[in-house]
């Protein structure tokens, strides 16, 4: 069985479409590997043909599939580069933003549900700006509404991160540093639910250093869009 496999699989192919059908049917029975290698094979040898326009689309899928997250970004990032105007360019800046959508939580920190809040997002504002572009430049793309569900996700994560490292430098005494991570947070994560904490750090922050007009101006704010219930 494994003689006659690999001897399909060698079936000479002289055409770009032969070749593309090859990879697509490695795609459709979910073998990504080798739909992977035929892929980059029709791209090598048929630079410039419309399968291989189709073969780099396809060839995002594909890494992503196989957990090759920063093949999918390269890949992404060229196919954006080079063909700008392309129909289906939506395509590649969403599956830039899947690639880097938090791939280092593992199965374990999903389990203990560790918290995400005190870990660098370190992917998490790359997928954001490639779904922002996506939703500015395309906003009638199929992906945009599903980019606007992870740019929520996204915005609270990223907003989450800076608070906790403002209240970090709050309770060490280092207020103007947590005055500059709440200022960020508010300014670029508006909407986030942590952005309250903010201003109540802000709020604290100015009190201890003694600038009380910053500080009734700050509790003004969060008067306003926080009321107490």
């Amino acid at each position: 069985m494994l003689s006659g496999c690999s001897s399909f699989r060698s079936t000479k192919i002289t055409t770009a479409d032969q070749l593309y059908d090859r990879a697509k049917q490695d795609l459709d029975n979910r073998d990504f590997a080798f739909a992977i290698k035929n892929l980059e094979l029709l791209e090598a040898r048929f630079p410039f043909s419309n399968a291989t326009r189709q073969a780099q689309l396809d060839m995002l899928y594909a890494y992503y599939e196989n957990g090759d997250r920063e093949n999918v970004i390269d890949q992404a990032d060229q196919f954006i580069r080079e063909n700008p105007t392309h129909p289906r360019v939506d395509y590649a800046y969403y599956m830039k933003g899947l690639a880097n959508f938090d791939p280092d939580r593992n199965f374990i920190e999903r389990w203990f549900r560790v918290d995400l809040s005190k870990r660098p997002p370190e992917n998490s504002r790359t997928a954001f700006q490639a779904f922002q572009l996506l939703i500015q430049r395309f906003p009638d793309s199929q992906y945009a509404a599903d980019a606007r569900q992870r740019m929520i996700f996204l915005r609270n994560r990223l907003a989450n991160y800076e608070v906790y490292v403002a209240r970090y430098y709050f309770n060490r005494g280092a207020y103007i540093a947590a005055l500059n991570r709440c200022k960020y947070a508010i300014e670029n994560y508006d909407g986030a639910p942590v952005i309250k904490e903010a201003l109540e750090i802000s709020r604290d922050a100015y009190q201890q250093l003694n600038m009380q007009d910053l500080a009734d101006k700050t509790s003004s704010v969060l008067a306003l869009n926080f009321p107490a219930k």
